[in-house]
């Protein structure tokens, strides 16, 4: 016979059981039930069955975990790489969307994300690669991503959560930004105040708003501030004999003190050796169509054509 328990805080974590949306928060809610449930012998039974469904939730959720491991290690690190950090419900989704071409899962629940989700920012002729790592206090959050980002946006709702958010991270990329949301709750004197706050600390900075219209205004500032916290060449190809305007299109991306064979052997591994002429426009030449070696340092926003064997 079901046994009835009236303590209150039992009655309230067992609603919240019942309207959670995910594996964590219903384990959270039962450890409540379990810590209230009564200690009296009649209530043996209740408190076994409580007992084996965490053992249950938690063996689904660790089940969960495994899988989404999994999906972590199928992801191929880009050319340039971010990840967002945040605690849950900080907008990490939603800026995820904004920012990019991905179609994350948004809802006010917590811990809706479980597995890192990935999309592509374009700026400048560029592809940044920006993926969402799960809330940094969840039971999915991805250190090894944290290892692998060239740089880390530190998404957060007021200052106070960047030490904490640093505390819990410990580790941090070179290159850090924080990015302050839900600023169209403060008056223009908070953001002031904020502002001003976030420039003493020398942090490299963008507040951004929970609203469309007023966070679509900060979004290609944002996406200007992530493209300059990577120090890169972006370097074009030329085909013989085609205009040089049109070869204006997608660069690839190289790091600084790289060569023509660099170039070369990005294309296609072994190319280098083939090559009997190279000619290059841009900063690192003397002139347009000058006949360089394999040795030659390219820089930033050059244009190279290759003439093989």
């Amino acid at each position: 016979m079901p046994i009835n328990v009236n303590d209150p805080e039992y009655v309230k974590a067992e609603k919240e059981f019942h309207s959670s949306k995910n594996l964590e928060e219903k384990l959270s809610a039962l450890n409540k039930m379990i810590s209230h449930a009564p200690s009296h012998k009649g209530a043996e039974n209740l408190r076994q069955q409580l007992t084996t469904r965490r053992k249950k939730l938690e063996a689904l959720i660790e089940k969960k975990k495994k899988s989404g491991k999994s999906k972590k290690e199928g992801i191929r690190k880009g050319d340039m790489q971010v990840v967002i950090v945040g605690f849950t419900n900080s907008g990490k989704s939603s800026l995820l969307k904004s920012l990019t071409n991905a179609s994350p899962k948004i809802s006010p629940h917590r811990f809706t994300t479980s597995n890192p989700e990935i999309g592509i920012i374009e700026h400048e002729g560029t592809q940044i690669q920006l993926i969402e790592n799960p809330a940094i206090e969840g039971e999915f959050f991805d250190r090894g991503l944290l290892n692998s980002a060239d740089t880390t946006i530190l998404l957060v709702e007021k200052i106070e959560d960047i030490k904490k958010i640093k505390e819990i991270m410990k580790k941090t990329s070179r290159n850090e930004i924080i990015v302050l949301n839900k600023t169209d709750l403060l008056t223009p004197e908070q953001k002031r105040k904020t502002s001003a706050t976030l420039q003493s600390k020398r942090y490299n900075f963008c507040l951004i708003s929970s609203i469309k219209e007023l966070r679509n205004n900060n979004l290609e500032e944002l996406k200007k501030i992530i493209f300059d916290s990577f120090n890169i060449l972006r370097i074009f190809t030329k085909e013989p004999g085609k205009d040089i305007e049109k070869s204006k299109q997608k660069p690839m991306i190289l790091k600084p003190g790289a060569t023509v064979k660099d170039v070369a052997e990005k294309i296609l591994k072994g190319l280098s050796k083939r090559i009997k002429e190279t000619k290059i426009w841009g900063p690192s030449s003397k002139f347009g169509g000058q006949k360089v070696g394999l040795t030659h340092k390219v820089k930033d926003l050059d244009i190279v054509e290759f003439k093989t064997k």
